[in-house]
């Protein structure tokens, strides 16, 4: 039954449905199984019929961002009619670009591939070819690609031309206009936009000759996505070199075209993200794990729908998201006072870690150890509740959502915090050692796994990157932002 429904369905329709079964960790039959059990029993559409299925995928792709529907009917995607021509240079971070071919055919892109030889010793042209459903090009002398000079096509034929990974020697090249292979050569031949994804070791990265390269580079007119800053492929190295992740190379690649949907135009948006400091003296300060890679995800994927996105964040180790307008503070007074400042707005997300404490009077010196003399007494005072102080405020956004990050009873404690902290929604998320989510955890860490609870229950959502979090409840928010007026 599953699979003639499916086999009935449109090929848009299937791909709404490959994508919400990969959501729900579902093949496409069970997913099929449980919207007909579901239609059967009179919980899609107001007639509880099976003709209501596919109305259904389209409102539930809709709500999470899969792609816009009008009046019942399917639009094109974001990047439908686009032409991509995709340059991979060598370095272990070539493999995302796997990912980043898949991503960018999901939105409708056409996606042509350029390979240097070095970047062959990392993929292989099969896999790439395979994603992009074209021929792979790699050598500038091939005669079937050359007959009709092919790398001057090539450079013509592209709305944008994307390098990712984007490696020290490729960025050489094009600062200083070399153009000895054939990626090298379509860069310099051609006179459309392009975008760099960097990817190299952070000493590499830091090396005044890359500085130089992409200071004359961006003066060029070249845009850049990344790098981030994180742990290396080489072990024991961390720091700024990490590429772009697919997804956030192709918001910059749909902003930079501007293609993206812009549900939120027009609408002001505060975010709060990373943890606090509070000074002991000042060398030490209390502060948690939080590393502000969910708060940063979410304000940018709030941009990229149109907002007038203003993140207030704490001492982090990453970069400031496109798009946004950035306050960087330390403590949790600083915190407040920025996030007053910017009311009113249409709605609020405090992803922020806040420190619930801090030290009564911080130290001017150093605190130095005595001899003989045990540790000295802190004496701790309340930090000012930053999610009530809004919930509650006079100029309340119409919209106030907050994080609860907890170690035991998770959904207790995040029904208690909706009531006591005047929010419309709190997002959950277990940040304990036995959360199962990625080998280093919630906090700190790429992936998460939230349930979101409000008055009307709890929805819960299935483990993902922080980019797809980010991406889905900022179309929750544009969903939700429709029926308020602020």
């Amino acid at each position: 039954m599953a699979s003639i429904t499916i086999r009935n369905l449109d090929d848009e329709v299937k791909d709404l449905l490959r994508q919400l079964a990969a959501e729900n960790d579902r093949s496409m039959e069970e997913q099929a199984r449980v919207m007909i059990r579901a239609a059967v029993e009179g919980q899609l559409g107001s007639a509880g019929r099976i003709d209501q299925i596919e109305q259904t995928l389209r409102e539930l792709a809709s709500a999470r961002g899969l792609a816009p529907v009008v009046a019942g009917k399917i639009m094109p995607r974001g990047l439908s009619s686009k032409r991509i021509l995709l340059i991979i240079g060598g370095g272990i971070a070539a493999y995302k670009a796997l990912d980043l071919i898949r991503r960018l055919r999901e939105r409708g892109a056409a996606v042509r591939v350029v390979m240097t030889s070095a970047a062959q010793e990392f993929v292989t042209t099969l896999s790439v070819g395979a994603l992009s459903a074209d021929h792979v090009f790699t050598d500038l002398f091939d005669r079937n690609d050359e007959h009709d000079v092919g790398h001057i096509r090539l450079s013509r034929e592209a709305d944008l031309l994307v390098v990712a990974p984007a490696t020290a020697d490729l960025m050489a090249k094009l600062a200083n206009g070399h153009a000895n292979d054939l990626a090298s050569t379509v860069l310099v031949a051609t006179d459309k936009p392009v975008l760099m994804a960097p990817a190299m070791n952070p000493r590499m990265w830091a090396h005044p000759a890359t500085r130089r390269n992409r200071a004359t580079l961006q003066k060029d007119g070249i845009a850049f996505v990344g790098p981030a800053r994180g742990e290396m492929a080489e072990s024991n190295e961390a720091g700024e070199g990490r590429m772009a992740e697919p997804l956030e190379i192709v918001a910059a690649i749909e902003a930079l075209l501007d293609v993206g949907p812009r549900p939120l135009s027009g609408r002001k948006i505060i975010v709060t993200s990373g943890p606090t400091h509070e000074p002991i003296d000042p060398v030490r300060y209390i502060a948690n794990r939080s590393s502000g890679k969910q708060g940063h995800a979410i304000a940018a994927a709030l941009a990229r729908l149109g907002a007038d996105v203003h993140l207030v964040s704490g001492p982090v180790g990453i970069a400031d998201p496109a798009g946004v307008k950035t306050i960087h503070v330390e403590r949790a007074q600083e915190m407040r006072d920025a996030v007053e400042q910017l009311l009113p707005a249409d709605a609020a997300v405090f992803v922020a870690a806040v420190a619930d404490w801090r030290t009564e009077n911080s130290a001017d010196e150093k605190i130095k150890k005595v001899a003989g003399e045990g540790p000295p007494v802190l004496r701790m005072v309340e930090n000012p509740d930053i999610l009530a102080g809004v919930g509650h405020h006079s100029q309340r956004p119409g919209l106030v959502i907050g994080f609860a990050a907890e170690t035991q009873d998770l959904l207790r404690n995040a029904e208690a915090k909706l009531k006591k902290k005047g929010a419309d929604l709190i997002v959950a998320n277990d940040v304990s050692q036995g959360s199962g989510v990625g080998p280093s955890g919630v906090m700190g860490g790429d992936r998460n796994r939230v349930r979101i609870v409000s008055k009307a229950g709890v929805e819960e959502w299935p483990e993902m990157s922080k980019d797809e979090v980010a991406a889905r409840l900022a179309a929750l928010i544009a969903e939700r932002l429709k029926t308020i007026v602020v």
